[in-house]
């Protein structure tokens, strides 16, 4: 073997290595899958928190949100644009745990309790559906555990995109929480167009899942133009608030991303 063949080997070594280090925590089989800890809180069968810091409220104890919640660390939280992100999670000691791994939708942040590693504290639901039959009680009751997770699309069957306008808001400050966002989930940047224009002013991420204008008066009908935090896809409703809206209220549109 002569030397530049030689050194070529060794720099294919190096990348192999590297790729393989990058691959994710061994045992998951698929390069999209990462470590984390995972906690359960509320009721050993309940839903989850009673609302959270996404801003949903009670919709978090119905379907189709209902014991599908799941507070992450910052790190996926995203101060509040990680909220509406799907994941699914899956234990790791086969002694107790399933193959399946159970979907959550972020609706909550919590602390993580490791430096530097991803944390979810599930409903107990949750967390119980990731047992093997007849041992959720038993992996409940072991507290903290090591998961895999990965990113998953969110899907919701049947729902378009709803606007819920805040308490609060009016002509002169207009705030907006989205509620059923198929695909990514998360949110990047939200724009508003009034009535009898063309331009699209951006809107301003408050907190969790909310987004407000200040400006005006804000003249409707309103249309919302989207874009997931993510991978950066665009989605435009047309009109979808009307020129009466009313504070509390919420507004569906036609559209969704999966559609």
């Amino acid at each position: 073997m002569d030397y530049s063949t030689y050194v070529v080997l060794v720099v294919l070594f190096f990348f192999v290595v590297v790729d393989v280090a990058l691959a994710g925590p061994k045992g998951a089989g698929n390069p999209h899958w990462h470590s984390a800890s995972a906690t359960w809180y509320g009721s050993p069968n309940g839903d989850g928190s009673d609302g959270g810091a996404c801003g949903y409220g009670t919709m978090v104890d119905v379907k189709p949100y209902k014991a599908r919640v799941g507070a992450v660390s910052s790190a996926l939280f995203k101060s509040g644009e990680g909220c509406g992100a799907c994941y699914k999670v899956k234990c790791l000691d086969k002694s107790i745990c399933s193959k399946r791994a159970v979907t959550v939708i972020i609706t909550d942040e919590s602390p993580a309790l490791t430096k530097g590693l991803i944390h979810f504290d599930l409903s107990g639901s949750a967390f119980g559906r990731m047992a093997v039959s007849g041992r959720s009680t038993n992996l409940r009751n072991r507290g903290k555990i090591s998961v895999i997770y990965r990113k998953t699309p969110c899907k919701y069957p049947g729902q378009n995109i709803a606007f819920h306008v805040n308490a609060g808001s009016t002509a002169y400050w207009l705030s907006l929480l989205v509620e059923f966002e198929d695909g990514d989930g998360d949110i990047g940047s939200m724009h508003i167009r009034q009535a009898r224009s063309n331009q699209w002013l951006k809107m301003t991420h408050l907190w969790g899942a909310n987004w407000c204008i200040i400006g005006g008066p804000l003249q409707g009908p309103f249309s919302i133009k989207l874009t997931t935090l993510s991978k950066r896809v665009t989605l435009s409703a047309r009109d979808v608030i009307p020129s009466k809206w009313t504070p509390k209220a919420t507004y569906t549109s036609r559209l969704n991303f999966l559609k």
